[in-house]
């Protein structure tokens, strides 16, 4: 009795002690999968690393994202040498169901589900073939690594794949729930939360250290969100437009500028953008500026295109970045448009470049002397007329033009008429005979 009492004590001695002085990160893995979600990974697993730490626990709730991201996180997984767990607490959809089967192991939550994994773009259609056999072999691989039946992971990301016992008839995406994750060897088991989890991985004992997001990284994650992208680029190209419109820098100029730091921002934490596009676009804003004091153009088509490759520079992916300036640029034209219409170019920026001033006759302002009193006056061809020339006039030497006739030296003329500055004279004796 007492031999069965002290083995009872040793073998609870022996479970509270189980992990103790080991330590186990607890690192999340939520919301929507994108580059930020990647430099967060990268750099949470590569503290771990350093850390000598001894299991990561991945806690999975996100709808899925983009696909070049949980590629990323796939490679951190894969490159990963110390033993991990994907736990999923709510969904791992999409994106989501790929990065955890990249991790060692998965556990679930009863309530959890994971798949529902076919690839569309971001308009919300379907990828190309290409994309979608791509994404179907990655899914597949992803499970094949880890000694999971790729099958299943096939018909998370392929609807042609038929699973009616699974709710996956063909046209429909695999999502499986816990008890069938399990049943098919994709989740080792199903917990109620981290410390069951803990225990079942024989970890109760260990050092709990949960990572978390730093604000520059919660601020590159969504800044570098799909739908943020345009939002940022439209803004910018928005305030800069109105703010040539304003007098001095103010409000839309500053809105502007803080977009586009924005943008830039989380695209340097992201580790999306380097030093090479900040430098293209202040060189490109500067031949911009320069453009105004510039003639031929050159200078500014020259700026244009260095910001543009300076976004393309700083993105995953062309073709979002490509649409995102798009929008940006519709967004530029229409507001130019109307505020073309309803202020004009007298306003703001323009009013140093823009002549406004006129030379019109009720200021005062005349092109020349209309010397009507002239008319009648006789005088002599000092030069040829062919047909202007000069003439003398009561002693006053004045340029004149004739009717088109030629008039010879020392002939006589009369002035019929003047215009301004021109005097039209005919000769005397053809004047003569007319009259």
């Amino acid at each position: 009795m007492l031999g069965t009492a002290a083995s009872l004590v040793l073998s609870f001695d022996f479970a509270a002690a189980e992990g103790e002085g080991e330590t186990v990160y607890v690192i999340p893995v939520e919301d929507t999968v994108e580059r930020g979600m990647a430099a967060f990974l990268k750099r949470t697993t590569g503290e771990a690393e350093e850390n000598g730490v001894d299991h990561i626990i991945f806690e999975v709730d996100t709808p899925g994202g983009r696909v070049d991201a949980a590629g990323e996180i796939g490679e951190i997984f894969q490159d990963l040498d110390i033993p991990n767990t994907a736990f999923v607490t709510s969904r791992a959809y999409s994106a989501g169901s790929y990065i955890a089967l990249n991790a060692d192991s998965i556990y679930m939550k009863p309530q959890a589900t994971m798949g529902a994994s076919g690839v569309i773009n971001s308009d919300g259609t379907a990828a190309d073939k290409k994309a979608q056999s791509a994404w179907i072999s990655s899914m597949a691989a992803a499970a094949e690594t880890n000694g999971r039946d790729p099958l299943y992971a096939r018909a998370m990301a392929d609807a042609a794949v038929d699973l009616p016992d699974y709710g996956a008839p063909e046209g429909e995406f695999l999502t499986l729930g816990p008890g069938e994750a399990e049943e098919v060897g994709y989740a080792e088991g199903i917990v109620e939360d981290r410390n069951e989890l803990l225990n079942e991985l024989s970890l109760s004992g260990a050092e709990v250290v949960e990572q978390n997001p730093t604000l520059s990284e919660n601020a590159a994650r969504f800044l570098t969100d799909p739908v943020v992208i345009p939002i940022l680029l439209s803004v910018a190209s928005l305030g800069l437009v109105v703010e040539l419109y304003s007098p001095g820098f103010g409000i839309p100029g500053t809105m502007g500028a803080t977009a586009l730091v924005l943008f830039f921002y989380g695209h340097i934490v992201a580790g999306l953008a380097g030093y090479e596009a900040i430098i293209l676009l202040v060189l490109g804003i500067g031949l911009i500026v320069a453009e105004f004091f510039l003639p031929g153009g050159i200078a500014g088509i020259a700026g244009v295109a260095a910001v543009v490759f300076s976004l393309m520079l700083s993105s995953a992916d062309m073709g979002h970045m490509a649409m995102s300036i798009g929008i940006a640029l519709l967004v530029t034209v229409i507001v130019s448009v109307i505020l073309f219409k309803t202020m004009g170019l007298e306003r703001g920026f323009f009013r140093h470049i823009i002549l406004n001033d006129s030379t019109s006759s009720e200021q005062g302002y005349v092109s020349s002397v209309n010397r009507l009193d002239l008319i009648g006056l006789e005088g002599t061809a000092v030069t040829p007329l062919r047909p202007s020339g000069t003439a003398e006039f009561d002693g006053e030497r004045l340029d004149v033009v004739t009717e088109g006739v030629f008039i010879g030296v020392n002939q006589k003329v009369k002035i019929k008429k003047t215009e301004g500055s021109r005097i039209v004279v005919r000769e005397l004796k053809k004047e003569e005979e007319t009259t």
